[in-house]
């Protein structure tokens, strides 16, 4: 099993992770991606060969299996001090 590159860890455990994906100031939410997730820190690792399916998926002209529509809320910034 590879090394995390986020914390060194070597545990994974193999799970279906959803990811949203932006492109050109869209949002794509694939679901079901194989992955290996680090036990220790949660990082997806995806393989080549799924990176590689996931962008041919996003970039032809695929359609989706579904449309969703999502909340948008812009975090406030923090007040400054009287």
């Amino acid at each position: 099993m590879p090394k995390c590159h986020v914390c060194h860890s070597e545990g994974s455990l193999e799970e279906l992770v959803d990811e949203i994906f932006e492109i050109d100031g869209k949002f794509y939410l694939v679901e079901q991606i194989p992955s290996l997730v680090c036990s220790h820190c949660g990082e997806e690792i995806f393989s080549r060969e799924t990176t590689e399916r996931i962008r041919v998926m996003l970039h032809s002209e695929a359609k989706p299996i579904k449309s969703i529509s999502v909340d948008v809320f812009a975090y406030p910034p923090k007040s400054k001090a009287s």
